[in-house]
């Protein structure tokens, strides 16, 4: 697509960013679409038949047939673009696949919340500290941590950076999936190695038996573990700069239909999912699956409207619902909205974000979750589907592969009084490496017992 048909583009989408929510305050314009129309001239990061072959096994998420673990930072930063944190990321939800597969019986699709995830929305466009007062933080592809004015300031070139990122993380995830890494028995090894070391590994060791058990009747077959050495792996983020979206949207010569080439799946958060908004009405344009957080205000009148909107003619692995209410809400709040959608037969996934509903801050001023609240919303969402007949699609969790100490609990028990031991992310507290094989574990079981 030329800078004239991205500007076309744009201008068919709704109007300006500025009409959006959540978007910048771009202090130079014509700098923004400098930016802007480089990014419209650069390659593609990722390609129309990747993304048709992720709609493709979302369809059999949405049959009921395969699970979704999706999973990564919260905001990924310029910094964490390198192979050690890709390689932490990708062995957890690696590890977490294999578990999943054996304790569900089906296929898991895996997909990151990588290459992409560089800016996040917030709840009040301003941070005051003392008598200072800057625009808030809303990720490396707007602006720093830093508190200071400039920068704190908006900044359109680090849309390139966002840019060059994503490309650096898909390329590091390329060769990591195709070069043996994600081969069967090498992952299983390291779970063998998790419930070894993990204080609460007893209670995994049943199923991790069972795995092996599995293996060694593969390979007593003629089986070849060292043969399953590659493995489909798509990314992930949410769509809010509409200005890096739209530069990034390209059309397909061959099909003639339009796609976000910037990620694999994009979402639409839940602070900026209004239906008559830019966001929904972008979304509804482009051909890759896409996916809609839900809150526990959602009602489901505005749910069938967003099934009209974004997947009218009702195509299995288009549309995506995550729902995230919290624990407490999640079993009186999810029923209704799954019997509705149901009721129009639209063949959407259900997909569990058990993370933000359960955020608080401690007396310390972090932000944290408590691993027992994350597991409950989850095991709640399973709950409400087996009650209703339906398929829990699978799960959206923000998570890294480093030991860091941003939730409470788990196996490796994180304690208040250690949060700030290891608090290093950019923006909210992530389920460390051990924390989410806990996770993955308990799922299994959830699953296994439908």
């Amino acid at each position: 697509m030329t800078s004239e048909s991205a500007s076309r583009s744009h201008e068919a989408q709704g109007g300006g960013p500025a009409s959006a929510d959540q978007q910048p305050d771009w202090p130079d314009p014509v700098r923004l679409r400098e930016v802007t129309d480089r990014l419209a001239q650069a390659a593609p990061l990722v390609f129309t038949a990747e993304c048709d072959a992720l709609r493709s096994r979302l369809a059999a998420v949405a049959k009921g047939e395969a699970l979704l673990l999706q999973g990564g930072d919260c905001a990924e930063t310029f910094a964490g673009a390198t192979e050690e944190s890709v390689d932490g990321k990708l062995r957890t939800l690696l590890q977490m696949a294999v578990i999943l597969t054996h304790g569900a019986s089906m296929p898991v699709v895996k997909v990151g919340r990588m290459a992409g995830q560089f800016a996040k929305p917030r709840s009040q466009p301003f941070e005051r500290r003392g008598d200072t007062t800057l625009p808030v933080y809303r990720g490396d592809a707007v602006n720093s941590p830093a508190f200071t004015l400039p920068e704190r300031t908006p900044d359109p070139d680090r849309l390139l950076h966002m840019y060059e990122a994503s490309a650096t993380t898909l390329n590091l995830v390329r060769a990591l999936t195709a070069g043996g890494f994600a081969d069967l028995a090498r992952v299983h090894e390291w779970n063998r190695a998790f419930v070894a070391a993990s204080p609460g590994g007893r209670r995994y060791e049943r199923l991790a038996g069972e795995i092996e058990r599995a293996l060694a009747f593969l390979r007593a077959c003629g089986g070849r573990t060292g043969g399953l050495t590659t493995a489909e792996f798509f990314v992930s983020h949410e769509g809010l700069l509409l200005d890096y979206e739209r530069a990034l949207t390209r059309t397909d010569p061959a099909t003639g239909r339009t796609y976000a080439t910037s990620g694999h799946l994009l979402w639409i958060g839940e602070r900026t999912r209004r239906p008559d908004g830019p966001h929904v009405e972008y979304f509804s344009g482009i051909s890759n699956p896409i996916a809609i957080k839900l809150g526990p205000g959602a009602t489901a009148d505005t749910v069938l409207r967003y099934v009209d909107l974004l997947d009218p003619d009702r195509e299995p692995g288009r549309l995506t619902f995550v729902v995230r209410m919290g624990a407490e809400r999640v079993r009186d709040l999810l029923p209704l909205l799954v019997e509705k959608v149901a009721s129009e037969e639209a063949p959407v996934c259900w997909v569990n974000d058990p993370m933000h509903g359960n955020t608080f801050v401690t007396e310390s001023g972090h932000k944290t979750r408590h691993f027992d609240a994350v597991a409950d919303e989850l095991r709640g969402f399973v709950e409400v589907h087996r009650a209703l007949g339906t398929h829990p699609g699978g799960v959206h969790l923000e998570l890294t592969g480093d030991d860091v100490t941003e939730c409470l609990g788990g196996s490796s028990a994180v304690a208040r009084e250690t949060l700030p031991q290891r608090y290093r992310t950019a923006c909210d507290p992530r389920l460390n490496h051990s924390q989410a094989l806990d996770l993955a574990f308990l799922l299994a079981e959830w699953y296994r017992n439908r």
